[in-house]
């Protein structure tokens, strides 16, 4: 079973660019405070499952998702499936050693959660990341398709959100916790101008937040972070001037103008509508030649870096384009 409704990209807007923004801060405050308490934040391996219910949700789970994806396991004593599920679960969080929280929602005692997520039948798995709700997959799954299901989770967690996980005290582990290693990040040689990037963003000072990116890619060229940043900090730049309504009306009066349909593309971009950006711009590819085509081409290009390339709609687009350009 491929995960139900999976969407680690998410809407391209202002919104999420400041939500992961404020998510780093977050965690990089948090490590500050334990580290100022004496501690690293360490905590034990019990900890890593917790049971939450409606009173503790905001501080359990959306509060904890600012610096450790958060995943929510929707189960009930009479389901049969979650009784299959809910061990493996908890399973995988001991393993993955801080990667990821579990957190275990009785929903026969907590209806409100179970609306309020819109869940249909459990066992219902959802991820809270940046304080951002996540649909993972509904009914057991096989225990290959949760991992990796995991693994894009926890990836998308570090590369979007700069969250790094929590320590895990070894030694509360016995013997065999004490093989594993803590699960903190260490901190990277570029934190200092990716973190002067993300406060550019949440002052809309998109052009220091370009300059700051390009400082990381300079030395680091495939920085993941530094890329999508730059992406991201370039398409809003764009946008930031632009009349929307001027935009979208002189893309339908002008279909053969190249820098018209650019335009209404970004906007399509930003306001979410991913495949209307991505298929006006193979489209533009398609109907023009030389530099015409080449600037929708690029522009297109960079649009998929927005994304990421691992997006389904990134992948189908890269064919639609392969398919006019050859």
């Amino acid at each position: 079973m491929q995960p139900r409704n999976m969407s680690m990209s998410g809407v391209v807007d202002l919104a999420a660019v400041k939500a992961a923004g404020e998510a780093k801060v977050k965690a990089e405050q948090a490590r500050a405070e334990a580290a100022r308490q004496g501690g690293g934040g360490a905590v034990p391996p019990s900890a890593l499952v917790i049971d939450v219910d409606e009173a503790g949700f905001e501080r359990d789970v959306l509060q904890r998702s600012a610096e450790v994806p958060v995943v929510i396991d929707f189960w009930a004593e009479w389901c049969e499936p979650c009784k299959q599920l809910g061990p493996l679960l908890e399973r995988l969080a001991q393993e993955y050693n801080g990667r990821f929280l579990l957190a275990k929602v009785d929903v026969d005692a907590n209806q409100m959660l179970m609306q309020q997520f819109g869940i249909q039948g459990i066992p219902a798995v959802f991820a809270v990341v940046a304080g951002q709700a996540l649909p993972l997959f509904q009914g057991a799954a096989p225990e290959a398709q949760i991992r990796q299901t995991l693994d894009q989770l926890i990836q998308v967690g570090e590369e979007r959100f700069g969250l790094t996980g929590i320590a895990v005290d070894a030694a509360a582990a016995g013997p065999e916790g004490a093989e594993q290693g803590p699960a903190e990040v260490p901190a990277g040689p570029y934190d200092a101008l990716l973190e002067a990037a993300v406060r550019a963003l949440d002052a809309n000072d998109f052009a220091g937040a370009v300059q700051a990116y390009k400082n990381v890619l300079s030395d680091d060229p495939a920085n993941t972070e530094a890329k999508l940043g730059l992406a991201q900090a370039e398409l809003l730049s764009r946008v930031r001037d632009m009349d929307p309504q001027q935009v979208r009306n002189d893309a339908a009066e002008k279909p053969g103008d190249v820098a018209a349909q650019i335009a209404a593309a970004d906007l399509d971009l930003v306001g979410g509508h991913v495949e209307d950006a991505f298929g006006r711009l193979v489209e533009t590819v398609r109907r023009n030649f030389g530099d015409d085509r080449d600037a929708a081409r690029l522009r297109l290009l960079e649009l998929f870096e927005v994304i990421g390339p691992e997006d389904p709609r990134v992948i189908a687009a890269r064919t639609a384009l392969a398919r006019v350009l050859f």
